[in-house]
């Protein structure tokens, strides 16, 4: 039973993982940031890197794999939300 849970949890983390993918590839099209909150992508990633400690510490080579996997897939919307407000404000200053 045991280790039908820890690969439950593994295929969770990649579903994790692949949740942000679609949030990614519409703000790639659109090359807008209206309607992403910023504060909660962030929060998204600080949490996923204290998961990735954790995993450190506890050894759970499943939990700092898909947390890493979430953060390289969060941290894109983050990095293009950031880099589309950045660019947006920049417009409107000039």
């Amino acid at each position: 039973m045991k280790d039908i849970v820890a690969i439950l949890f593994g295929l969770g983390l990649f579903g994790n993982a692949a949740l942000f993918v679609p949030q990614a590839i519409a703000l790639w099209r659109k090359k807008t940031d209206e309607g992403i909150s910023l504060i909660t992508f962030a929060g998204f990633n600080i949490l996923q890197v204290i998961a990735v400690v954790h995993g450190l510490y506890q050894h759970d080579l499943a939990l700092i794999v898909g947390m890493i996997a979430s953060l390289i897939t969060c941290g894109s919307v983050t990095t293009l939300t950031l880099y589309y407000r950045l660019r947006r404000k920049r417009a409107s200053v000039s």
